[in-house]
């Protein structure tokens, strides 16, 4: 990443610290931990809604602590544990307090609380609302209990820009470890959205999946399946990581964060947001287009996103372009967690070296000219890749991950 830092006597600022993906962590309706989850986004596309099943927090809060968190934080705080735990424990982590951070962000928050405690509050009355409604759905909840968790004192926000907050996040995240703010951060995103008025609203705007199908660029696509879940990276200044010979996923290497300013729902359709996002985001790893190998897109299967980001990758990249691919045929829209999910997925690939095809895509659309994974995964050389996330409000989020040096 191209941040500086002040060196601690106040002299020239020095060039930013390299960003390494030492742990992941993920809560994913195809799967609980990152091995089911792989496994999932390698299997055959589920049918109907993408909820989150099975999910024990107990491990994290206690039984009784448990039913006063949030399915969004309690996704969050799982895949915490999980991401800590594959970055080899808090005691591989331990550092200076005051110099590790958290972001965890969300589209919605506590909305299954919210909406809980709205019907006790029409049907029983003021007095019987619960106490913690408050801290429930409080869209900052995962990222304070995550930092209570594991004592990390430094800063700890919740970015809430939609379907790009996860992206977002992460990329705020890296910024804090190349900036020398943080040695390390957990980032990342959770959503629990799938709540009765949540899917009124959606789709009665006429945002989802009629036919219940994720079909992410396929010619049919007509809107997208709602998901929910959420995912944490652990994120460390690579020279750190090298020296305790981490296993390290990828470099994080560059992020952007743009705006459409142009509509609250649509994206913009000549894609000039998303153009400069993946332009600002590879400018700021150092990589030029024709080095990229692989796109992990938002891809939402929307007649509309889905056009317009195919647009732009080619205004990017030309054709046939990087490899794309799209998990939302298996997880579904899953908001706010959306990019975190995705930020794994891309960590993943690098490790396993293979792209998970495109799920549910079965009809070529001929306006989108895309080097789409289809079919079965497709095996990969790593080189420089990039995560896609764009959402409601115009906010565009891309980051570029490059292989990891040699230990």
């Amino acid at each position: 990443m191209k941040a500086v830092h002040a060196t601690p006597g106040g002299g020239a600022a020095v060039p930013g610290r390299r960003v390494a993906v030492t742990g992941v962590g993920v809560v994913a309706p195809c799967g609980i931990g990152k091995e089911a989850f792989w496994a999932g986004l390698l299997g055959p596309p589920p049918r109907g809604e993408r909820r989150v099943h099975g999910l024990d927090a107990t491990a994290v809060y206690g039984p009784k602590e448990a039913r006063r968190v949030d399915p969004f934080t309690q996704f969050a705080a799982v895949a915490a544990a999980e991401a800590v735990q594959d970055a080899g424990g808090l005691d591989a982590l331990a550092g200076d307090p005051d110099r590790a951070g958290v972001i965890i962000g969300t589209g919605i928050g506590g909305l299954t609380t919210f909406e809980e405690q709205h019907t006790v509050l029409m049907e029983r009355g003021a007095r019987r609302v619960s106490p913690f409604l408050v801290p429930m759905m409080m869209g900052n909840r995962a990222a304070a209990d995550v930092s209570m968790r594991y004592g990390f004192r430094g800063p700890c926000e919740a970015t809430v820009t939609a379907c790009a907050a996860g992206t977002h996040s992460v990329g705020n995240g890296a910024r804090l470890v190349a900036t020398g703010r943080c040695d390390v951060v957990l980032a990342g995103s959770a959503e629990a959205a799938m709540t009765p008025l949540s899917l009124a609203g959606f789709g009665n705007m006429t945002a989802l999946s009629t036919s219940g199908i994720s079909r992410p660029f396929d010619a049919r696509r007509d809107g997208f399946v709602m998901g929910e879940g959420g995912a944490v990276l652990v994120l460390e200044d690579m020279d750190r990581a090298l020296a305790r010979h981490a296993r390290i996923y990828a470099e994080l290497a560059g992020a952007a964060s743009s705006a459409d300013a142009y509509h609250i729902t649509a994206p913009s359709p000549d894609g000039a947001g998303a153009v400069a996002c993946m332009e600002q985001a590879l400018a700021d790893a150092d990589v030029s287009p024709g080095q990229v190998t692989h796109v992990n897109a938002h891809g939402t299967s929307t007649p509309k996103n889905d056009d317009a980001e195919a647009d732009a990758m080619v205004k990017v990249f030309g054709t046939p372009g990087p490899a794309v691919t799209s998990i939302k045929g298996i997880t579904g829209h899953s908001l706010g967690a959306a990019g975190s999910l995705e930020a794994v997925a891309l960590a993943l690939s690098f490790e396993r070296r293979l792209i998970p095809p495109t799920a549910g895509w079965e009809v070529g659309d001929p306006e989108i000219h895309l080097d789409l994974v289809t079919g079965a995964a497709r095996e990969w050389e790593p080189g420089p890749a990039l995560s896609n996330s764009f959402g409601f409000g115009g906010h565009n989020g891309t980051l570029v991950m490059v292989p990891a040096p040699p230990a």
